[in-house]
């Protein structure tokens, strides 16, 4: 059996990039249209932001756990397999959506307040979240659509899907931020009703799209009954990457409400690294996530051989599209911030270099540590994915504890806690590649 080729890793990988690239529009268009309004709007977007995905992130979690069965399916071409782990993680995450829709309720109205400084942020961030949480019942079903393409390797709907997202998302954002074509003014809290109408034009073209070019009978979607045992099956898998998933994105809500307890310009200049950090990983996490399908497909072929160099390959392609980005952006930072830095704001574009560059030099880290790392899950070890998970994120939590609580350092200082979290957990990753047992993992 023929390994992939850089051929075939391009293939997988660009239409998720370009997917990726269209969804982060959606969160970008947020920070670009409520800079016109303002900084506390912009910040409080990008808080509540960070909030819906540490939540949201477990449904996610668990469609990742759909998607190495359904790759590894793929590779033994049990076809008529496949579509049961859809329909049965859709049914299962609907019912988790409910549970998640009222506990974010509860937790934004007796929880949040109590963690954030300034009034005027928790204010803005509850008129945000009020209206995005009902996202949670949309984005259960793109995550497991998600789920199957990536997992049969037919990216390229990835992106026509975002593309649609991102065009809902920056029409919504025109008229309802700011009161166009007759809509009313809703500032802040139309850019959340902006995002959920994004996310059910997704559902909507998932569902057209695949009722038109998807064979039901051969993929077994044909068969709609309630299975149990294959959402315990999923969930064998799916519940250490929903756990993994969960305490990884909630130290990262963590990281930003403590730069809020600094001061406000703080967050908003933490914001808006991110910003850059989203665009940044985008071809990451599209590798990333090429190195989880294709190493369920590659395993699921019985060419187990064949993992590491595949690794190493999108590694390779991972570290060179990043190091292309770093330079692009060291040319001139202050021009690129200059485009989303808060109308209001202009005097804290040179505060933002700083953090910036410090976020630059820590990418190369975090190219080959997302891609190592998410290979593990790819083996179906995510067990052990999470172990090593937990482990960098008790040095993550240390580090975060002493230069941001603790020492109460420069916006640029904090922002070194990424090394402290890519490193090891690069470290590990190829340690546990090369020297641990996982090449008979069955699921």
């Amino acid at each position: 059996m023929q390994p992939y080729s850089y051929k075939d890793i391009w293939r997988v990988s660009i239409p998720i990039m370009l997917g990726l690239l269209a969804q982060n529009v959606v969160q970008l268009t947020d920070t670009f249209f409520l800079g016109y309004v303002g900084g506390i709007e912009q910040s409080a977007s990008g808080l509540a932001g960070i909030y819906y995905v540490a939540i949201f992130t477990i449904c996610f979690g668990f469609s990742i756990g759909g998607q190495i069965m359904i790759s590894r399916r793929n590779g033994e071409k049990n076809y008529d397999k496949i579509g049961s782990i859809v329909i049965q993680g859709t049914i299962f995450l609907q019912l988790f959506a409910v549970i998640l829709f009222f506990a974010s309720t509860f937790l934004l109205e007796n929880v949040l307040a109590a963690f954030l400084k300034s009034p005027e942020i928790y204010e803005a961030t509850e008129k945000y979240l009020s209206w995005r949480i009902y996202g949670f019942f949309f984005a259960v079903i793109n995550v497991m659509f998600r789920a199957f393409y990536v997992g049969i390797a037919r990216t390229k709907v990835l992106t026509y899907n975002a593309i649609v997202m991102a065009i809902t998302n920056i029409i919504g954002d025109y008229v309802l931020i700011f009161g166009n074509w007759g809509f009313p003014e809703l500032g802040v809290e139309g850019a959340a009703i902006a995002s959920v109408l994004s996310e059910i034009a997704s559902v909507l073209f998932f569902v057209i799209y695949t009722f038109i070019t998807i064979d039901f009978k051969k993929y077994g979607f044909v068969k709609m009954k309630f299975k149990p045992a294959i959402i315990k099956n999923i969930l064998s898998i799916s519940s250490f990457t929903m756990v993994q998933y969960l305490i990884s994105m909630s130290t990262w809500f963590i990281f930003f409400v403590a730069i809020e307890q600094h001061s406000e310009d703080a967050l908003k200049i933490t914001n808006l690294v991110r910003s850059f950090y989203m665009v940044y990983f985008i071809p990451m996490n599209a590798l990333a996530t090429t190195a989880n399908t294709l190493v369920g497909n590659t395993m699921g072929m019985g060419n187990i051989k064949g993992v590491l160099p595949l690794v190493k390959k999108i590694s390779l392609l991972n570290l060179g599209i990043v190091s292309l980005l770093i330079i692009a952006t060291l040319i001139a930072p202050q021009f690129w911030i200059s485009f989303i830095a808060p109308r209001d704001q202009v005097s804290l574009i040179g505060e933002i270099v700083a953090p910036l560059v410090v976020l630059l030099f820590s990418l190369p880290i975090s190219a080959l540590g997302t891609v190592v790392f998410n290979s593990i899950s790819g083996t179906g070890n995510t067990k052990s994915a999470l172990i090593l998970e937990c482990i960098t994120l008790v040095v993550y939590m240390l580090a975060m504890f002493w230069i941001v609580m603790y020492k109460q350092a420069s916006v640029a200082w904090c922002w070194t806690v990424e090394y402290f979290y890519w490193g090891p957990l690069l470290i590990m990753s190829v340690l546990y590649l090369t020297k641990a047992k996982w090449q008979n993992k069955r699921i």
